[in-house]
């Protein structure tokens, strides 16, 4: 299934795609989630989990997923299956061959010496969110307020000749903690630092790209069935393909009917997939063709007037890490509710 998977993996987006390019690159992101798996001997010795203050284990089992999301179309462009304590570092790392030409987009766990140089290596380009800490000393300033420092290798105190230079972005939104991108992009004309800060908020698009995989995809069944390891990965990978064949799909209606593939429902189209699948009516050429005709239908009868809405559910804890389900008390997730454009502002560094 890993071969299937790897066969069939790409970036779908059509050349001119909104949220699907930057001055000529195509936008991805890195990121990873986990999944729980059975929890016996087997499983927990492959793929480790949680643990308490005490050391021992607490809750399941957990394979970790980090792939390579193109930002516009939610397409898996590579992926990399792992144990939970693998870390998501390194299997980025190794999926760095893959974004040749790209300008991929990364939370603050990921900046590193070793993932810089392999992307950048690779052809790459990369606008990374950082801590505070990381490459703090400037060594250049440029006019536009960002400034070049050096990430090293341990830590980031002084100088390091193993390091490598960046470009520091600092804003604040709606006036909120400071936020600091780094980015491989020098050049302050071409770049302007407000069209990167506006462009890293594309990176939540790879959190949508789970969010189908882990809670319609996947459905109520949180826990994966498979009690071997092998097994297990294996169904992983069959997640990602069946994921990755879904959005091809919505690519496909929204080309044919000149929409952007953000206003087509990926739970209608997986809904009318299984029904398809379960009644056997897609076998033959004809019929194919039939099915994605009732399918545009039923999807266009979903879309909304106008462009898509601004919207924000609040963080919520599904489940702490216990053997047993968790059923949450008490008042309700609040629904995803309409919010009002964010204000992004500039901090612009003082030269002295």
């Amino acid at each position: 299934v890993e071969r299937i998977f790897h066969r069939l993996a790409g970036p779908l987006a059509p050349a001119g795609l909104v949220g699907s390019f930057y001055r000529g690159m195509r936008l991805a992101a890195v990121d990873g989630f986990l999944l729980d798996v059975p929890d016996n001997e087997a499983n927990r010795r492959a793929f480790g989990g949680p643990k308490d203050s005490s050391g021992k284990p607490g809750g399941f089992p957990q394979v970790r997923v980090v792939t390579l999301t193109e930002t516009g179309t939610h397409s898996s462009i590579d992926a990399r299956v792992g144990g939970y304590n693998s870390g998501e570092r390194d299997p980025a790392v190794a999926m760095a061959a893959s974004a040749s030409g790209m300008l991929v987009i990364m939370d603050r766990g990921f900046p590193g010496v070793e993932l810089w140089k392999a992307y950048t290596g690779a052809g790459a380009h990369l606008l990374l969110r950082a801590r505070s800490c990381v490459a703090r000393r400037p060594v250049r300033h440029l006019p536009d307020g960002t400034y070049l420092a050096r990430m090293n290798l341990a830590g980031q105190k002084g100088a390091h000749p193993g390091g490598v230079l960046v470009r520091v972005i600092e804003y604040r939104v709606d006036g909120g903690e400071v936020i600091r991108l780094l980015t491989d992009l020098f050049d302050h004309d071409t770049y302007p630092a407000r069209e990167l800060a506006v462009l890293y908020h594309e990176r939540w698009e790879v959190e949508s790209a789970y969010r189908q995989i882990k809670t319609f995809q996947r459905g109520r069944q949180e826990v994966l069935r498979s009690t071997d390891p092998q097994l297990v990965r294996q169904e992983v990978w069959a997640h990602l393909v069946v994921h990755h064949c879904l959005t091809g799909i919505i690519m496909q209606l929204a080309d044919s009917n000149g929409i952007d593939p953000d206003r087509i429902s990926f739970v209608k189209v997986l809904k009318h997939t299984r029904r398809s699948v379960v009644r056997q009516l897609a076998d033959t050429p004809p019929k194919i063709r039939r099915f994605l005709t009732v399918l545009a239908a039923k999807v266009r009868r979903k879309l909304d007037s106008g462009t898509r809405r601004l919207r924000e559910a609040d963080r919520f804890l599904k489940r702490p890490n216990s053997l047993y389900s968790y059923r949450p008390k008490g008042k309700p997730k609040a629904p995803p509710r309409r919010v009002p454009a964010r204000t992004i502002a500039l901090q612009a560094t003082i030269v002295q």
